[in-house]
């Protein structure tokens, strides 16, 4: 089912839209008070309830209300009744405010509606503007820990999006298979020609369907930033892993401890949650290096460059 882009109500979208010109200016009182205008019109309108919360959520910052964060949290929750895949984002929401499972916040139902509406702009946002490089990093780490040039059989590339990464590789594999909750960021993949596999689907499943010890090589460049909890992805990854297969992929890191959910609405991870969860999927740290893979406002984001081995193959 796709988002809900109308509320079937031509005075409440008019509401709507003005709501968010009025956030988008700063004005979050007179956001708040288009928002709720429109949702007296369209009350099951969910995206209504979302920017109500994120309008009282910037009244909260700017004044500190409790009444404000009390009604941002409620329209949050609204959303989300009305929207239970969380294709709007509202457990995010929720999550930043310190509600609910921190987690678990950022769902598949909103990846995949993210990226299937920034497919035809990504590659131009995200490198042109944002600087992007993780793929050609992570290709000169694994020149670091593989040595040079080194050719993989068969490679598994997690969350794909339009296959900057495959790009990275080309010429330096057999068989390479791409998986991506984002059929739209998988169209644009498909285009290069490099990949001779595509599946829209679930990360996991995908590296549990591939068989134990099938996989030479998993990279995955700036997809974990989207996973609270590693280990279930780095258990499969292990699993997948044949006994001189490499893992390779970035995180968004932070100097505290645990795992974090930055103002960026994505998971940042503590090099000791990334070591730990990495040692509990029997899998061990063959480079761990600091790295600013892109540009958020202006400033290089904190990140790392990871590649783990087999525990059991890793001398």
């Amino acid at each position: 089912m796709p988002p809900q882009t109308s509320s079937g109500d031509l005075l409440a979208d008019r509401r709507y839209a003005y709501a968010e010109a009025c956030l988008a200016e700063g004005d979050a009182a007179g956001a708040a008070e288009m928002a709720e205008q429109a949702l007296d019109l369209a009350p099951r309108y969910a995206p209504a309830w979302l920017l109500l919360g994120r309008a009282r959520e910037a009244l909260h910052r700017g004044g500190g209300a409790e009444r404000d964060l009390q009604g941002a949290l409620r329209a949050y929750a609204a959303a989300l009744d009305l929207d239970p895949e969380d294709r709007l984002g509202s457990r995010l929401h929720l999550a930043q405010l310190g509600h609910g499972d921190r987690l678990a916040a950022i769902s598949p139902a909103y990846v995949r509606a993210l990226f299937d509406g920034y497919a035809a702009r990504f590659e131009r946002h995200l490198v042109g503007d944002l600087g992007y490089r993780g793929p050609e990093m992570l290709r000169d780490a694994l020149d670091r820990v593989a040595g040079p040039g080194r050719h993989f059989a068969r490679v598994l590339d997690l969350g794909c999006g339009t296959g900057l990464m495959g790009a990275a590789l080309a010429g330096r594999f057999d068989h390479l298979a791409g998986v991506d909750l984002s059929p739209g960021m998988l169209a644009r993949a498909e285009r290069r020609g490099l990949y001779h596999r595509l599946v829209a689907g679930d990360l996991t499943d995908c590296l549990a369907e591939a068989g134990p010890g099938s996989i030479d090589l998993v990279v995955a460049a700036d997809v974990f930033i989207y996973l609270g909890d590693l280990g279930p992805i780095l258990a499969s990854t292990a699993h997948a892993l044949a006994a001189a297969g490499l893992a390779a992929f970035t995180v968004q890191s932070h100097p505290g401890a645990g795992v974090v959910i930055g103002e960026d609405g994505r998971y940042a991870h503590a090099d000791s949650a990334l070591l730990a969860a990495a040692a509990a999927a029997g899998l061990a740290p063959l480079l761990v290096t600091e790295a600013e893979i892109r540009c958020q406002n202006g400033r290089g984001v904190p990140g790392r460059i990871v590649v783990l081995g087999r525990r059991d193959t890793v001398a």
